[in-house]
């Protein structure tokens, strides 16, 4: 039988036969399920197909167990957590670490299903900042209220093509702050049919956006940016990045370095001498650091893949511990 060439016909007829093969699968009781990722404890899994992200208020923190609480926004629901040593912590729209965060801070937090069948396990902390930032996201000022101090946006792409909400109620006090040109600004400053950021904390109930700080410009924010990543940067050169032990044989060390640590992955080379550390729960670590050569070092994805051959034999280091590492 001929077929017509016909472009639409053409791309009409393999999606018949695309949809048609997808249904005899699902028909087939002996077809593969595809596998539900889980965490596992020593390896870097995010499982997207079963996560709660939630919009919260932090609560608490334990910097040493690295755990916490949050208030689930719009109820008085307390929800603990425990940081998985991958986590994303995502501040001032850069990474960070949990010092960082302020308690109070309105933030996403991503959930999943730890062991005991409790969704306590977090692989990130997302501030406000950082969410419209990657979104290329600003509240659109739909009108002021200066007795009130308060402020009604949209939340909307630059040129509004995309909505995700109107109507939302900015509300400030005493101690907001405003920020223009990179510099200190006023209440006043606000104008109706502009646009702006925040970064916001909770007020213990409700669904509050109290803001710390008001970016009438993206020359404000991209300077709280840029200090956050000279931060994150320093630490990473005085602390080591972060990663998972995942083989220690024969003197080697293969090491996976996490997503915040990829500017030093990124820059390792075969050859190259290194130090190497494990480290506790609360990533410190628990030994002096031990040098080495990089005898392998490539990207996967985010994630940095490293071998180091240790110079001398070294105790600590255990599959699936955490590990600092400096160069």
């Amino acid at each position: 039988m001929l077929i017509p060439r016909n472009p639409v016909l053409m791309r009409s007829l393999t999606l018949l036969m695309l949809l048609g093969a997808s249904f005899a699968q699902a028909a087939d009781p002996g077809a593969p399920a595809k596998p539900v990722l889980k965490v596992q404890p020593g390896k870097v899994i995010v499982p997207t197909d079963a996560m709660r992200r939630i919009w919260g208020e932090l609560v608490s923190l334990d910097l040493e167990k690295r755990t916490g609480t949050f208030r689930k926004e719009g109820s008085d629901e307390v929800m603990p957590f425990t940081v998985l040593p991958y986590a994303e912590l995502l501040h001032h729209a850069s990474f960070g670490d949990l010092q960082d965060f302020r308690v109070g801070v309105r933030a996403i937090f991503r959930m999943h299903e730890a062991a005991d069948g409790q969704w306590t396990w977090l692989t990130y902390i997302q501030d406000q900042m950082n969410m419209m930032n990657g979104h290329k996201e600003y509240f659109h000022v739909d009108a002021v209220d200066a007795a009130k101090g308060s402020i009604e946006v949209t939340q909307a792409s630059a040129d509004k093509s995309y909505v995700r909400e109107k109507g939302i109620l900015l509300s400030t006090d005493k101690d907001t702050l405003y920020w223009k040109n990179g510099s200190p600004a006023r209440f006043s400053d606000i104008v109706v049919g502009e646009k702006l950021r925040t970064e916001t904390h909770g007020v213990g109930s409700g669904k509050v956006q109290m803001c710390w700080n008001v970016f009438l410009d993206d020359a404000s924010l991209l300077k709280f940016q840029d200090a956050q990543k000279a931060l994150h940067a320093r630490r990473m050169t005085e602390e080591g990045a972060p990663g998972y032990a995942d083989a220690t044989e024969g003197g080697a060390l293969e090491i996976t370095l996490f997503q915040e640590g990829g500017d030093i992955a990124r820059a390792l080379k075969a050859g190259q001498k290194v130090r190497v550390a494990p480290a506790g729960v609360d990533r410190k670590p628990t030994r002096a650091p031990v040098e080495g050569t990089v005898s392998v070092a490539k990207m996967a994805g985010n994630l940095g893949k490293v071998t180091v051959t240790l110079e001398k034999e070294a105790a600590g280091f255990v599959v699936g511990g955490v590990v600092r590492l400096w160069r």
